[in-house]
């Protein structure tokens, strides 16, 4: 049990990670009520763009300093996909039956994997992602990576940040008028295309910040990165309750404590040491899935129409 401090410590830094790419997934479907499969690459796409900005800076530069211009290109890329998919891809599929977008944004997804496997210099490898060189942060019998530390910063900050936004400004009530009524929320004057436009941005905005903090994690990022994260992301946001901004933060910090303890300690259960490891995590959230959905389909905060955007 020496190890739990550390357990808890590494599942949090997931979670805050699958947190923030959730609420990319919960802002989309509270206002248009699509799951963007293609978010997931979105995501991926940021850490793409980032690493763009880091290689394209002088030779020598210190991370810290070249961190917030690598937020900025990997926020930026992001964004710009996101809504560019909005735009071309989803809007004129908004009155069709509703398996036509999840259709398309399936087919999104495979587009933009292979975009940047054909484009980008060895996509087909794993490309090295910068990571801070100095020593980890020790304390409570915890390993703090500086890196871990930007994304343990970053998601409380995000997520405050846009509660604010959605619940003080004018452009959040107009997102949550167009979540519980768009056809009653234009007749009030409000632009919907703009409101959906936002919360397409600002979804693939934290999925930039998210892809910066994996790179920074792992030390890598490649093509299909986004595939199994974005997955993951979507079990959170379901965890906490889609369309929920805080449930989505909340869902994938569950989410990464269960995956984080499940790897550490399932394997000390008598009868259960196949089950154990890394090459089963992924396996445990999608069994937390199934579980929240036959027990609690609503997610854990539920959908609250005031916290939908």
């Amino acid at each position: 049990m020496h190890e739990l401090p550390q357990q808890l410590a590494n599942g949090l830094i997931l979670g805050a990670m699958y947190g923030l790419i959730a609420i990319g997934y919960t802002m989309v479907y509270g206002i248009v009520q699509l799951i963007n499969f293609a978010h997931g690459e979105i995501f991926m796409v940021g850490g793409f763009g980032a690493l763009t900005v880091y290689l394209a800076l002088p030779g020598g530069t210190a991370l810290m300093l070249a961190l917030p211009l690598m937020l900025i290109g990997g926020i930026a890329t992001s964004v710009l996909v996101g809504v560019a998919a909005e735009r071309f891809a989803y809007r004129p599929l908004r009155e069709a039956p509703r398996l036509a977008p999840l259709i398309t944004a399936i087919g999104l997804s495979i587009a933009l994997q292979q975009a940047v496997w054909k484009w980008y210099p060895d996509a087909k490898k794993a490309r090295t992602f910068p990571q801070f060189k100095s020593d980890a942060y020790e304390f409570w019998n915890m390993t703090i990576q500086r890196g871990d530390l930007f994304v343990l910063i970053a998601a409380p900050l995000c997520m405050l940040g846009l509660g604010l936004f959605v619940s003080k400004t004018r452009t959040g009530r107009g997102m949550q008028a167009t979540a519980q009524d768009p056809d009653t929320a234009k007749l009030m004057g409000i632009n919907t295309d703009r409101i959906i436009v936002m919360a397409f941005a600002i979804g693939a905005a934290f999925a930039g910040v998210a892809a910066v903090a994996y790179g920074l994690r792992t030390g890598e990022v490649q093509f299909r990165m986004g595939f199994i994260l974005g997955l993951k992301a979507f079990t959170a946001a379901v965890l906490g309750g889609i369309g929920n901004i805080y449930g989505a933060m909340l869902g994938g910090v569950v989410l990464g404590l269960a995956e984080a303890l499940a790897t550490g300690y399932i394997e000390e259960i008598p009868g259960m040491t196949q089950f154990g490891g890394g090459s089963w995590k992924d396996v445990w959230a999608f069994v937390l899935l199934i579980l929240v959905l036959l027990l609690r389909p609503q997610g854990l905060l539920g959908e609250r129409v005031a916290d939908r955007a």
